[in-house]
């Protein structure tokens, strides 16, 4: 599903009562309640903003998941767990925060009921002498809302990726690395001529792959030159094989030429659970990257998207310049310059699992498995 202003239809009416319900369009959607007019392109617009979506103010599936998710609020209905169909919602999330607030585990809140919430709410229930049935219902509920949080001194998952992270050392040998070349199979992403964007992300894995091999490090790519996942299944994916990193690679494109640059994209955005060693993992290859290839500096943002919310390890999403732009364009199309690109990238992992007093200045690091 695509909407944008100018639609019209039952979809669109069904966006407009929930953004009005949510606060962001006021009495208006009494008026014209079934067109995609300039008022909902804003409201939309607000939402994606907040929620930490790219604010283009066009309703795909990705926005319009978000926007059924922000409609459930704790104790509006009964959650558990359903491996067939699971729940996603808000209140999926304010369960994962209550609980991980308390000291339980649930990783990261992603507002998805799966197995790992379910254990830790049965252990929960358990804990406080209820029936440890995995059902956040009234009795549960109660029991949460009679309970403050139990862990101080700082969000308890960046607590736990802080703590595995100084138990890793900085051996790259025996780490484990997640690669996503963006896009594939049907899906091009963005292209120019006979340049499409799936054929650069495959190419830049590739080089990548070879580079965390020769160091040590287990790797693996989310694709095949041919095909193309979901991004839910790529992150489960990532999830299943215990990944330590996930490296989402993309080029991106914009309507105008003289859009050009490097962003790198973490967890974050759009509500207090981010990942904190996600964004200084994509600050390291913003710095990086652009300190080796001189690319203009797009700078790092916290985003919501599902690649970065769905992993369980700290995820980073580089958009690797402009296909649509002139100049990156130039440096796409340059062998040597996506060879820059993989080293940059490389020299961020290996300064990642570095202890700050070993850490050197950005751009003179060398690993020689990649120089030679």
């Amino acid at each position: 599903m695509l909407l944008r202003r100018g639609d019209e239809g039952t979809a669109v009416a069904e966006v407009r009562a929930t953004l009005a319900a949510l606060g962001l369009l006021g009495n208006s959607v009494a008026d014209d309640a079934a067109r995609f007019d300039a008022s909902t392109e804003l409201a939309i617009r607000h939402f994606q903003q907040r929620r930490g979506l790219s604010a283009d103010g066009v309703v795909g599936a990705e926005t319009y998941a978000a926007l059924t998710a922000a409609r459930w609020r704790l104790g509006d209905r009964v959650l558990g767990f359903h491996p067939a169909a699971a729940m996603v919602g808000d209140d999926v999330m304010a369960l994962q925060v209550q609980l991980l607030e308390m000291g339980y585990d649930v990783a990261r809140p992603d507002g998805v009921f799966g197995a790992r919430t379910d254990a830790q709410l049965r252990s929960f229930q358990h804990d406080r002498g209820l029936v440890p049935d995995g059902v956040c219902g009234p009795v549960t509920l109660r029991a949460l809302r009679q309970l403050g949080r139990r862990v101080v001194g700082g969000r308890p998952q960046l607590l736990r990726e802080l703590a595995a992270f100084s138990a890793a050392g900085p051996n790259l040998s025996g780490k484990r690395i997640v690669v996503n070349p963006g896009h594939g199979g049907a899906d091009p992403g963005h292209q120019w001529g006979d340049v499409c964007e799936a054929n650069l992300t495959w190419d830049l894995a590739t080089r990548l792959e070879g580079r965390l091999a020769a160091v040590g490090v287990t790797s693996w790519l989310t694709r095949g030159p041919d095909s193309g996942p979901s991004d839910e299944q790529r992150a489960e994916f990532a999830n299943d094989i215990g990944a330590d990193l996930m490296l989402s690679l993309h080029v991106d494109g914009a309507p105008s030429p003289r859009a050009e640059g490097l962003a790198c994209y973490y967890y974050g955005g759009g509500h207090d659970s981010a990942s904190t060693i996600g964004e200084r993992f994509a600050d390291l290859i913003q710095r990086e990257v652009v300190a080796r290839t001189g690319m203009l500096d797009d700078r790092v943002h916290g985003k919501t998207w599902g690649i970065l919310r769905l992993t369980r390890m700290p995820a980073v999403q580089v958009e690797v310049g402009y296909l649509t732009s002139p100049a990156d364009r130039a440096r796409l199309a340059d062998p040597s310059f996506r060879d820059a690109v993989a080293e940059g990238l490389l020299v961020a992992v290996q300064r990642l699992y570095l202890a700050k007093a070993d850490d050197p200045p950005t751009g003179v690091m060398r690993i020689p498995a990649i120089v030679g």
